[in-house]
């Protein structure tokens, strides 16, 4: 079963909105499964999920995708059944609902791989055409009659499903609202129409109902027709009515507080049913192909090489004594136009890190149900955003974090009751912007930690002496603190991937904090884009090389005679590394590694730098010394794939201009290994 060739233009744009709806759909259901487990209606979320569903089923039917029109059918059916009973479900519909879902993803990924389509499963169908057995809960504690001032004809046009929506909201504190708009030409002008009050009232209130109703034709309902907009909200009137354009009295209080202190428990559980998914009813928004926007990219890396092509020639025609200053004025009006182009690009490029990280709350459902463990994952993820390539790579390195952290951190309920815990574990993962281009990323838990001896003990060497050491060796390919292989871990894959992921292929940084009883962090420092970077350009010997800004504490003039040397410095294992030219400075009052990168690179004994380039590493600041800093400019990133051609500290290859490649270089894993061995 496949789309008809006469439908298949039309797949892209069906493939892209019914993720996005999938993607709503999940995210709604997870947070009726927080309500259902507490025995609470979730009437937004259902009617929700249900308009989500019924689209899928309409886009499907409209490019022939029966398999998905099946599914969504049954699911749809369902789904009303239980909007009109006041937005109950109960677990067992839930886990049915979910599995559907998988079903539609299933079939979509089939076509986005023009692969032929797979029928649905009997075993799926006749579960959901037997959904209504668990549809309904228990009744909640909200239940309970809630006495609304309105007008018995409007009343009557409020359901069930509403209705409980009301009595949820009021028992969590929020104020039933009627607002009337009545539509005029003169609001017209103002730019207060309903569908302009309805978008603005959405940032100010919960929006339940909107009731249109006939009127006579009045000075203030001059079309004879008036909205009844049944709204929940904490704010006062006057917010009410700056966002509408309407008078202060068509704003209608229908239902107030139950009470002042309103049982905390309602408050939390009206909070764990709002949905989590905010990207449906975007305005504005164009779908472009990622494929477009790398194209782009290319197109506009090809110009930052051109650039520096001519950059290059007229350098040579300043130095024959030609009048070039047109030219160099030309060439920075050009750059400050690649720049603003390279901005706007890596604008389009950028998504929220909440949509990359989307699936985690699903997986950790699935990661629950696994384990037997409780646990509650918690997002800050504010509105923090990278490239989508570089996110596209971080996620599987976070999805390793997050399975280690559930599988082998936290305890079960009994175990973290025996030790004074909640039963319930913690997972936090929290997201930072760095003024300097980069992203953190942590991922904390409240579980055992990890034991240093323990680990050391499977890899048979010393015990770590510090965080960074654990970290290096729980990154060793083929180690696990597993005794015997799940369906979780214990296969010795997870940290290397991770590390090789963040500091390999996204030349960033991965750093450990734990502590035994209490829990541990993993942080993640990544570039948010990595094609084009303003790099500094210097000479080491009688090469040029590359290294990302970002990755810069600061450059420094040295003092060849103030660089101590000390005893030769040992690597890991155990050999003596003659040439690496290690010193020590003193930098604010603290002392500094300096390493002679040309005696790095090339082996030998090099000359004595006065300029260094300095970088935070494993906790301290490290100098390399380097003879002539060149200068500052854009540069583009080629990676280098191939296993055969990778060196430990070099993360690419870029063109300067002259056509010949330069190799960009992380100089922070250059020290790995390296002990210093002299005297305190």
């Amino acid at each position: 079963m496949s789309a008809p060739d006469a439908l298949l233009e039309f797949l892209p744009p069906y493939l892209a909105e019914v993720d996005e709806l999938l993607a709503a759909a999940r995210s709604n259901l997870l947070a009726a499964e927080v309500s259902a487990r507490k025995g609470m209606a979730s009437p937004r979320l259902v009617r929700e999920l249900f308009r989500g569903v019924h689209t899928i089923k309409g886009l499907s039917a409209m490019v022939d995708v029966e398999a998905v029109v099946a599914l969504s059918h049954r699911m749809e059916t369902s789904l009303r059944i239980a909007d009109q009973a006041g937005g109950r479900l109960g677990t067992a519909a839930i886990q049915r609902l979910f599995q559907g879902l998988t079903g539609i993803e299933h079939c979509v990924k089939q076509l986005a791989a023009g692969r032929p389509l797979d029928a649905p499963s009997p075993a799926l169908l006749a579960l959901l055409d037997n959904l209504e057995e668990g549809l309904v809960g228990s009744p909640g504690p909200t239940d309970g009659p809630l006495v609304l001032q309105l007008a018995p004809s409007l009343l009557a046009k409020v359901n069930a499903s509403e209705r409980e929506q009301l009595n949820q909201g009021v028992a969590a504190g929020l104020t039933a609202v009627l607002l009337e708009f009545s539509p005029s030409p003169e609001r017209a002008q103002a730019g207060f129409n309903i569908n302009s009050v309805r978008e603005r009232l959405s940032k100010v209130a919960e929006l339940v109902k909107v009731v249109p109703v006939s009127a006579k034709v009045t000075a203030s309902s001059p079309g004879g027709l008036y909205f009844a907009l049944l709204l929940l909200t904490s704010n006062p009137p006057e917010a009410l009515v700056a966002a509408s354009g309407v008078a202060a009295s068509d704003v209608k209080v229908i239902a107030s507080p139950r009470s002042p202190a309103a049982d905390d428990e309602l408050a939390d559980l009206a909070d764990a049913a709002l949905p989590a998914y905010e990207g449906a009813g975007r305005h504005g928004v164009v779908r472009v192909e990622a494929g477009r926007l790398d194209e782009a990219m290319d197109r506009l890396s090809a110009l930052v090489v051109g650039r520096s092509r001519v950059m290059r020639a007229v350098a040579q025609l300043t130095e024959t004594g030609a009048n070039t200053r047109e030219l160099l004025q030309i060439l920075a009006e050009n750059g400050r136009h690649l720049r603003d182009m390279r901005a706007s690009i890596l604008r389009i490029r950028m998504v929220r890190v909440v949509e990359v990280l989307e699936r985690l709350p699903l997986m950790v459902r699935g990661l629950r149900r696994s384990t037997g463990k409780q646990v509650r994952l918690e997002l800050e993820l504010g509105n923090a955003e990278l490239d989508k390539g570089v996110g596209d790579r971080l996620f599987p390195a976070i999805v390793h974090l997050v399975r280690n952290a559930v599988d082998h951190a936290l305890e079960l309920p009994e175990e973290r009751v025996r030790l004074g815990k909640p039963p319930e574990g913690l997972l936090r993962i929290r997201c930072h912007s760095r003024p300097n281009s980069l992203l953190e990323l942590s991922i904390e838990d409240d579980g055992a930690g990890v034991d240093a001896a323990t680990v050391a003990r499977r890899a048979g060497v010393p015990e770590p002496r510090n965080a960074q050491e654990l970290l290096e060796l729980l990154c060793q390919p083929g180690l696990s603190t597993r005794t015997e292989v799940s369906t979780t871990s214990g296969r010795g894959m997870g940290m290397d991937i991770v590390k090789r992921i963040a500091v390999g292929q996204l030349g960033g940084s991965l750093t450990l904090a734990t502590e035994l009883g209490k829990g541990s962090t993993f942080t993640l420092s990544v570039p948010l884009t990595l094609s084009i970077v303003e790099a500094f350009v210097f000479e080491s010997g009688a090469q040029r090389y590359a290294l990302p800004v970002s990755a810069v504490e600061e450059l420094i003039e040295i003092d060849p005679d103030l660089v101590i040397r000390g005893p030769v410095p040992v690597g890991k294992d155990g050999r003596a590394a003659e040439a690496s030219g290690v010193g020590m400075i003193h930098r604010r009052g603290a002392a500094v590694p300096v390493l002679t990168l040309d005696a790095l690179l090339h082996g030998v004994q090099g000359g004595r730098p006065k300029k260094a380039i300095v970088v935070f590493h494993q906790g301290q600041r490290v100098a390399f010394g380097v003879d002539r800093m060149v200068s500052q400019q854009e540069i583009v990133i080629r990676p280098l794939e191939d296993p055969l051609v990778r060196v430990r500290g070099v993360t690419g290859a870029t063109d300067l201009g002259d056509g010949r490649p330069t190799l960009v270089l992380d100089l922070a894993a250059f020290s790995k290994g390296i002990t210093l061995g002299l005297p305190a």
